[in-house]
């Protein structure tokens, strides 16, 4: 009853979906693009056999880097198919990984589309990253004898108390769950008490720590543009964001003169936007996307592109992520521990809050409540060279010691498909 109600409701939010898809369209035109992917289960793909992982987003997407490889080491056999819902998660995998895997959008979660969709896949598994829970995808899954493993499973608090309100139609989705590989032990307990069965859940860590280590060597990012011009980069900040953060640079300046900003809005619809803030704020800005490298003068280099947010990361001394100034989460700061930088955050990082703590615990990372704070933190880590690799190295031990979830994940996946075969 519960998903035929939820059906109900996207059937008839189908023209709402499509008209969301087009509004979005007008500041990022890729949502135009491969539009049939989202309503259709396509043609059929080529018959061998697959091994299908579904990253929602660019965020995902570079998460699951380190497990796509693995499974292509383990499974030389398998075609690995990369599915995304968004432009920029699709970009990021061409980046990535090239022809080297298959990509589709996943269309929207309707049950003959979904099941249809499945069929012309035809995986062995389905690889579901973070807590990505399609009822009608999972009910084709389990009907067609598809094993479903959600990997990297978090569930804050904030969002059990959400998913409690419609618990029936979630428990029903985590039955479908073959395998559920939670971040840690407090994630797995909120899983089962939303109906996922306990011996189907494990807890082998959070692969976001398997990051690799930096090459910035063989990168199309110019080196920094002055070994001793202290930099600091605000990393996938959003909308609300930039103008706060260009105003601490700015007071950032007044005691350090040469200092200089390297600005990554998250999402490229921002990128035209975060450059004239800079005009209005008096920063002259570089923009990278037209291959500008910051001269003397130069207060900002705008990080206008997509992909180069780990390469930045190696040009800066200090790292501010955005998102967490304003109430959307944070963003993912080991991408910066593993520079050994200095991390600092605003309050909001719920989405991120075990990681944090980590990083605090460590001495890695701070927590700034607001921009009087974040400049201060940034003034005195750009200040003090010593302070400031304490304090990176400390971020760096963490990703280090931390490591290890993708081969355990891999291993699970080797017993569910031998199981299976």
């Amino acid at each position: 009853m519960w998903r035929a109600t939820y059906s109900i409701l996207l059937y008839l939010l189908l023209p709402l979906i499509a008209a969301r898809l087009l509004w979005r369209a007008r500041r990022n035109p890729a949502y135009l693009r491969r539009w049939g992917e989202r309503f259709r289960p396509g043609p059929p793909m080529p018959a061998r056999p697959r091994l299908w992982l579904h990253a929602v987003s660019v965020g995902e997407v570079a998460a699951a880097v380190p497990l796509v490889e693995a499974l292509r080491l383990r499974f030389p056999d398998h075609a690995v198919l990369v599915t995304t819902t968004t432009p920029t998660g699709s970009a990021e995998v061409c980046r990535r990984f090239g022809a080297q895997v298959e990509h589709r959008y996943l269309p929207v979660d309707l049950p003959r589309l979904t099941r249809r969709f499945v069929r012309r896949v035809n995986p062995r598994l389905l690889i579901v990253m973070e807590t990505e829970l399609w009822p009608n995808l999972y009910a084709a899954c389990r009907s067609l004898d598809v094993p479903v493993m959600l990997v990297n499973g978090r569930l804050s608090e904030q969002s059990l108390k959400g998913y409690r309100r419609v618990r029936p139609l979630v428990a029903a989705t985590l039955r479908c769950v073959s395998a559920l590989a939670a971040r840690s032990d407090a994630d797995a307990r909120r899983f089962c008490e939303l109906g996922a069965d306990a011996a189907r859940v494990r807890v082998p860590g959070n692969v976001k720590y398997d990051l690799r280590s930096p090459a910035n060597g063989n990168s199309a990012v110019p080196p920094r543009p002055a070994p001793d011009r202290p930099v600091w980069i605000a990393a996938s900040t959003h909308e609300g964001e930039e103008q706060r953060v260009l105003s601490v640079h700015r007071s950032v300046r007044e005691r350090i003169p040469d200092a200089l900003l390297i600005l990554v809005p998250r999402h490229p619809e921002r990128f035209e936007a975060a450059a004239r803030l800079c005009g209005q704020a008096g920063l002259p800005a570089a923009r990278r996307s037209r291959g500008e490298t910051p001269a003397a003068e130069t207060a900002v280099w705008l990080g206008d592109t997509m992909g180069e947010l780990q390469d930045l990361f190696g040009r800066a001394d200090v790292a501010f992520m955005g998102g967490s100034l304003v109430p959307a989460g944070g963003h993912n700061p080991l991408e910066a521990a593993v520079h050994a930088l200095p991390v600092l955050t605003g309050p909001h990082v719920f989405n991120f809050g075990d990681v944090f703590d980590a990083l605090q615990q460590a001495g890695g990372a701070r927590v700034v409540p607001d921009d009087a704070a974040l400049t201060r933190e940034v003034i005195a880590l750009l200040g003090d060279a010593g302070d400031r690799a304490r304090r990176g190295e400390a971020a760096a031990r963490v990703v280090a010691v931390n490591r290890g979830a993708v081969a355990r994940v891999a291993d699970w996946v080797e017993e569910i498909v031998g199981r299976e075969g």
